[in-house]
């Protein structure tokens, strides 16, 4: 079962080839607590171990993996494509899609000269390390390269579970709630960058900033933040150039 709201499958499609090996789920309402608990940790504990596995993939390849997550219309697939638009000429960059179903935004990213795979949850509500593993088999990134995983759109379950990456990255975009920090305190808590996406839009909407900020902070005093806005380009240098200080740091540790 997903740990936080008991929904997904076993199966799961990565471009159109599907798998029926994905974690275990019990949909069993009189399950104990005590029985739920050991699951909980069960189904945590070997995502953990599988996580451990794609992180020794990407370091033993230098490649720096992020994993980019949000609710839904944040604009993340807009981010993307404009950062795989502007940074791709600079160095290898991968992605890996996931969406409960079609392939629109795998193809978005292709567009853009990118080679990406698309996995399919069906009902599952996020990328688990087992998901990946399965992914990377198929994208075979290159060394000291760049992989992007876009996590399916959901604010709750991504939060718990690792993937390997190196960093969370949460989009949070201005036409949602500036509550939306205290309201998913997990999230937030876990990730390591929040990127305030659509700032072009604030001149039209009641969004404080400055609140937002503030609620972020509470729950994660260490988070850092950029406002970006990728139909404009505000804010992208900054978030750029935060990409290349991840990947000159893993170069040093890696070195």
């Amino acid at each position: 079962m997903c740990i936080d709201c008991g929904c997904g499958t076993k199966e799961i499609t990565i471009d159109n080839r599907v798998y029926h090996d994905g974690h275990q789920h019990n949909h069993d309402p009189h399950i104990s607590d005590r029985r739920k608990v050991r699951i909980e940790t069960d189904i945590l504990a070997k995502n953990k171990e599988l996580a451990e596995n794609n992180r020794c993939y990407f370091h033993e390849r230098n490649i720096l993996t992020l994993n980019l997550v949000s609710s839904p219309g944040s604009g993340k697939t807009t981010l993307l494509t404009r950062t795989l638009n502007d940074l791709q000429s600079s160095f290898s960059i991968a992605v890996i899609e996931g969406d409960q179903q079609t392939a629109n935004d795998a193809d978005r990213i292709r567009a853009t000269g990118v080679t990406a795979v698309q996995i399919n949850t069906g009902k599952g509500c996020h990328l688990d390390a087992h998901m990946v593993g399965h992914a990377l088999e198929k994208l075979s990134p290159e060394k000291d390269s760049l992989l992007f995983i876009e996590n399916v759109g959901n604010l709750v379950c991504p939060a718990e579970f690792d993937l390997g990456e190196a960093h969370k990255v949460v989009i949070l975009s201005v036409t949602e709630g500036e509550d939306k920090p205290i309201k998913y305190p997990d999230m937030f808590y876990a990730a390591d960058l929040m990127l305030l996406s659509k700032v072009d839009l604030l001149p039209y909407l009641d969004f404080n900033v400055e609140e937002c900020i503030a609620y972020a902070r509470r729950v994660n005093p260490k988070i850092e933040i950029i406002q970006v806005s990728a139909t404009k380009g505000d804010g992208l240098r900054e978030w750029f150039d935060w990409i290349e200080s991840r990947r000159q740091l893993q170069f040093i540790r890696e070195s």
